[in-house]
């Protein structure tokens, strides 16, 4: 890959609604988001006032945008942060890690009450009812409900974000994150793309287990989420 192509992942949000996604895309050239009930990512042409009030336009007076970004943000007045952390961008091949006692499976809209319930219940991230349609989905059943699931979001270029690595209390342990990370990996690789993920800086135990699948980090981005100031 050329150093244009990686440095798309330098404004992953910007870059997937300008190339991959372009055809969700919300906004015009000062501020883009993703539709409200996929994903709460948005991302600006610039910090300026100006591109703060065309985002401020895509928004209701409840909604809140989470912006990744190379430097922290400061937000203007008549908006009301609600997140600011730094998270990790890992990039690499995530090595296969089979299972024995359970099979994979593709996930689709009959199982969005599951996937939703799944992701309460563990807090991997943002998932809202249209997430799944950003990308492939494969999960992990006992009996009848989803204990693990994995699956696709951003798109910047060729590159590929894993997202909702998430996986019940009670079955923790078993392998099912390693597994469906490397079946993920796989099913991007397999159509010529790249995966890549984004991790919390203070989740030292995820970063570990993404390190000793072959996954290593890339750079430091800021998360934002804000919302209008009431």
């Amino acid at each position: 890959m050329s150093d244009s192509d990686v440095a798309l992942l330098d404004r992953p949000i910007w870059s997937a609604l300008t190339t991959s996604h372009k055809h969700l895309a919300e906004g015009g050239p000062r501020a883009l988001r993703y539709p409200v009930d996929m994903t709460p990512f948005a991302d600006m042409a610039d910090m300026s006032a100006a591109s703060f009030a065309a985002l401020g336009d895509l928004m209701s007076d409840t909604q809140v945008v989470a912006l990744f970004t190379q430097d922290a943000v400061d937000v203007p007045a008549g908006f009301k942060v609600v997140l600011a952390e730094t998270g990790e961008q890992m990039i690499g091949s995530p090595a296969d890690s089979p299972l024995r006692d359970a099979e994979i499976v593709r996930l689709g809209a009959a199982d969005v009450a599951a996937m939703m319930a799944l992701t309460a219940l563990t807090k991997p991230g943002p998932f809202a009812l249209r997430t799944h349609e950003l990308g492939t989905f494969l999960g992990i059943r006992v009996g009848a409900e989803l204990v693990a699931m994995t699956g696709e979001r951003m798109k910047p270029g060729k590159f590929v974000e894993m997202t909702a690595v998430c996986v019940h209390p009670d079955y923790r342990g078993r392998g099912y994150a390693q597994a469906l990370l490397a079946a993920v990996a796989r099913q991007i690789e397999a159509r010529g793309e790249i995966p890549f993920l984004h991790v919390f800086s203070n989740n030292t135990s995820a970063i570990a287990l993404y390190q000793r699948q072959g996954m290593r980090i890339r750079r430091r981005l800021h998360v934002t989420a804000f919302m209008k100031q009431g």
